[in-house]
C-alpha cells in the first residue's frame, strides 16, 4: 500500500502545495462548509491515482484545499461507504493520504439515525464513543508499521478537549446538541424496528453507515479526532415510519449550518 499511497501524495503535492493543520470529512447532505473555504486548489477524486470515487449521489467526490478560519485544511467533500462495495483499506485510504499531506486533527460528520428517545430532527450529536459493528476492519491484514502499532488503544477514539469545546459552543450557541455513542453498520439498507431495539440495549444513542472506519485509521496513526452526527430520522417509538430519503436531506440541512459553525469554531481554538 505505501508505493500506491506514495503516488498518490506525488500527484497531490505536485498540484496544491498547501500543508493542510486540520482534515475534514463531510458527511452526506452535509458538503456546504466547502463555501465557507478559502480554496486554494481543488482536485476530483476520479484524478488521484489509486484514490475511490464517490458512487452516492450526494457526495461531490473533491478534495479541496485552502483556508477557513485562518486555518491550512483539506476537506473531503464526500466519503465513501462499505456498501458501496469498498474494501475498509479503500475507505481509510483518503484518511491515510491526509496524514501524509501533514494533518494533526480531523474533523468528521454524518447524518446519522437518533435511538436516544431525547432526539428530535436536525439535532447535533457529538460522538463521544461508539460500536463498531461492521464485518471487518481496516487495521486487518500485515500493519503499516510506518503509521502506527499493531494493536492501537481505543480506549477513548474521540477528543476530550474538543469535546468539551465544541458543546460549550453549541449551548452557548442555543443549539440541541448532545453527546452520544454511535454505532456504525454496514447498510446500505436502514435497520428493522427489532434491529432499532437492539442498537438501543446495547448502549447506542445514533445509528449510521460511516465515520467509524476512518475513526480507528485516524487513531492508528496517533490522529485526534472529533466527529458529529446530524440527526436525520428518529428511530424510536412512537416515531418510527418507513424511510425516507428526501426526509433524511431535508433534516441534514436543518442541521448543516450549525456543524459549520461548531466547526469553525474548533479552528478558532
Amino acid at each position: 500500500m505505501l508505493t500506491t499511497l506514495e503516488e498518490s501524495l506525488a500527484y497531490i503535492r505536485q498540484r496544491c502545495s498547501l500543508v493542510p493543520a486540520t482534515g475534514i470529512i463531510l458527511g452526506t447532505g452535509l458538503g456546504e462548509l466547502v463555501n465557507r473555504v478559502e480554496v486554494e486548489c481543488s482536485l476530483d477524486y476520479a484524478d488521484i491515482p489509486h484514490f475511490p470515487v464517490s458512487t452516492v449521489e450526494t457526495h461531490k467526490g473533491r478534495l479541496v484545499f485552502g483556508q477557513l478560519e485562518g486555518q491550512a485544511v483539506v476537506v473531503m467533500q464526500g466519503r465513501f461507504h462499505y456498501y458501496e462495495g469498498y474494501t475498509k483499506a479503500q475507505i481509510t485510504y483518503p484518511v491515510r493520504i491526509m496524514k501524509m499531506l501533514g494533518i494533526k486533527r480531523l474533523l468528521v460528520s454524518n447524518i446519522a439515525g437518533g435511538i436516544h428517545p431525547q432526539f428530535q430532527l436536525g439535532d447535533l450529536m457529538v460522538i463521544e464513543d461508539h460500536i463498531n459493528l461492521h464485518p471487518d476492519n481496516p487495521l486487518r491484514g500485515q500493519n503499516l508499521d510506518h503509521f502506527g502499532p499493531r494493536w492501537p488503544d481505543m480506549f477513548e477514539p474521540y477528543d476530550r478537549q474538543m469535546i468539551d469545546q465544541a458543546m460549550d459552543f453549541g449551548k452557548a450557541q442555543g443549539y440541541r446538541i448532545f453527546e452520544g455513542v454511535y454505532v456504525s453498520v454496514p447498510g446500505p439498507n436502514l435497520e428493522t424496528r427489532a434491529e432499532y431495539r437492539y442498537l438501543a440495549n446495547i448502549g447506542a444513542d445514533a445509528v449510521g453507515m460511516s465515520t467509524v472506519p476512518e475513526v480507528i485509521v485516524a487513531r492508528h496513526m496517533d490522529i485526534p479526532v472529533f466527529a458529529i452526527s446530524a440527526i436525520s430520522d428518529l428511530c424510536y417509538v412512537p416515531h418510527l415510519k418507513p424511510a425516507n430519503i428526501n426526509e433524511f436531506l431535508e433534516a441534514a440541512a436543518m442541521a448543516q449550518p450549525k456543524i459549520t459553525e461548531v466547526f469553525c469554531s474548533l479552528l478558532r481554538g
